[in-house]
């Protein structure tokens, strides 16, 4: 099928119809930019909600746990996936709309130049037919004006009364009339012929061949669309495989969640390191109650006087520090004896390590700032080897006080890893008949074994031993002495309030939770920092 021979007669149409076309691929082009800019959208929206659930952490904030781990791996890849997108949407920009809209360019520039061939070759087809049909509207005149005069003659002939004179004058405007009638035909003749060979070569040769370029041009705008079509799917199908790596990733973060390391973690995070508390001692209130003779029961002992000994009172308050309610604020203290042996552990780990770091940072300060040095020994002209000597002591200064700090914090690392081991191994042992009370609470508002009951000589059998079992109205005995480092307010409950060199007596010592028990020479007991004091303990009682 060719439209220069099936369509010679459809000029108008076939400029509609290729105007329609480039008109259907600017549209299809138009499309791609909405599709694009939805892909553009789309990316952003994916990277701003990234953002939004991946805030800027500390390192000290850093996830830990499993689940929160798989989740930021989920917005690493959510994020790559985005940048897929963004590759979308810029591949097609470049090699779908951009093209799309060059080729409309030249499309339109193209028709534009057939069409001005095929309206050019037509207004000479109008010409010659002008000029035909004028030579034919004059044969005609000229042949009636002939006609005429012929008529004028052969009347002027056949009457008379018609002088000569003018029977010659009408015969000569007859023949005039008839050479101009022949003229006429001759030049008719002549215009038809020729319109007639430029009517044959614009259907036959001119027409069909702007026809036929103006079908190529249709064909490859055709041709160039399913092109584009292609391209358009190959822009999604080459993200395709980058794609199913980012949701591969999804599903492995997915089965990186793991509930019993996360369990771990959280028992890492929180373990203070202290044993659970022991049983409450029975308090007997009905000491101070009359019995009468004829009552059955077991006779309970009365102090002296029938009152309560106020010493006994004091002593059963102070055992009874912090049970469940608000834990005193402890002092935020260098070596971290204000935290759980555990947490304290931990930091003071964290605290080596940092220190570490730094000190090897310094250590390669030093070794490059020698290097240098030797350079310039050897090279004068380079640099001036003493300009060095303040920068190498100064790193060799800060050096030493690092290893000084590390030397610190690893001896107080050494005291908790020692405490906490030798806790570990120690175990309330209950006695048989449950006799001795075994907790208190530190001053961190957890409990620790009680073991003054260990320093005391065995109680001896008497018919108020019963009664023996609620009253503990002797102080606990001092296993040492320490003298005061700092002074120490006491601002909280249960502590106690001391001066700088002031010497107190020890009654129990430090169980891992940062507090020693002392007490005044006035008799005043509590609790204070460890690390404010300087324990000496009697020989007869490390070993308890």
């Amino acid at each position: 099928m060719s439209w220069g021979t099936d369509l010679w007669d459809q000029f108008e149409n076939l400029d509609k119809h290729t105007q329609w076309g480039i008109d259907f691929l600017e549209r299809y082009a138009k499309f791609v930019k909405e599709r694009l800019e939805i892909e553009q959208a789309y990316a952003k929206q994916l990277r701003s909600l990234v953002k939004k659930y991946c805030p800027k952490r500390s390192k000290d904030d850093e996830p830990r746990f499993t689940s929160c781990l798989s989740f930021y791996s989920i917005l690493n890849e959510l994020n790559d996936y985005a940048g897929q997108r963004e590759v979308v949407a810029e591949e097609m920009g470049h090699k779908v709309y951009g093209e799309l809209m060059r080729y409309s360019q030249d499309l339109k520039g193209e028709r534009k130049h057939h069409l001005q061939e095929g309206r050019k070759a037509q207004q000479c087809l109008d010409q010659c037919w002008k000029h035909m049909d004028n030579s034919k509207k004059k044969f005609e005149r000229e042949c009636k004006e002939a006609e005429k005069s012929q008529l004028i003659y052969e009347r002027l002939d056949n009457d008379i009364n018609a002088t000569k004179s003018e029977v010659e004058k009408a015969k000569s405007q007859l023949y005039l009339r008839q050479h101009m009638a022949e003229e006429s035909k001759n030049e008719y003749a002549a215009q038809l012929q020729n319109f007639n060979s430029e009517q044959w070569k614009h259907f036959n040769v001119a027409i069909p061949q702007i026809f036929k370029n103006l079908q190529d041009m249709d064909e490859r705008r055709t041709v160039k669309l399913g092109e584009m079509y292609r391209s358009f799917a190959e822009v999604e199908r080459r993200v395709i495989p980058i794609v199913s790596k980012c949701l591969e990733g999804m599903v492995t973060a997915a089965k990186n969640v793991d509930e019993r390391r996360d369990s771990g973690i959280v028992v890492e995070s929180f373990k203070s390191g202290f044993e659970p508390p022991g049983d409450f001692p029975f308090e007997d209130f009905s000491q101070n109650i009359q019995r009468t003779g004829s009552d059955g029961t077991i006779g309970t002992p009365k102090t002296e006087g029938g009152k309560p000994d106020p010493k006994h009172t004091v002593g059963r308050a102070k055992n009874k520090l912090w049970l469940f309610g608000k834990k005193p604020k402890a002092p935020t203290l260098e070596d971290l004896s204000h935290l759980p042996p555990e947490q304290r552990r931990k930091k003071l780990q964290q605290r080596i390590d940092e220190l570490n770091k730094e000190l090897q940072k310094e250590m390669d300060q030093r070794d490059a700032l020698n290097k240098m040095k030797d350079v310039y020994e050897k090279n004068p002209q380079m640099g001036d080897p003493g300009s060095l000597q303040p920068k190498i002591s100064e790193t060799i200064c800060n050096m030493e006080k690092l290893r000084s700090e590390i030397h610190k914090n690893e001896s107080w690392l050494a005291e908790v890893e020692g405490k906490h081991g030798s806790r570990s191994e120690r175990r309330p042992s209950a006695d048989v008949n449950h006799h001795a009370p075994h907790g208190r609470e530190s001053p961190e508002g957890s409990y620790t074994d009680d073991h003054s009951q260990e320093h005391r000589s065995p109680p001896q059998p008497d018919p108020h031993e019963f009664d023996d079992e609620f009253d503990d109205d002797d102080p606990l005995p001092a296993v040492g002495h320490c003298k005061a480092l700092y002074s120490f307010d006491g601002s909280n409950e249960g502590t106690l309030v001391m001066n700088e060199n002031e010497v107190l007596y020890v009654i129990e010592e430090d169980k891992g939770d940062g507090w020693t028990r002392v007490r005044k020479q006035g008799g005043e007991e509590g609790y204070v920092p460890t690390s404010y004091v300087e324990i000496t303990l009697e020989k007869n009682s490390k070993g308890s």
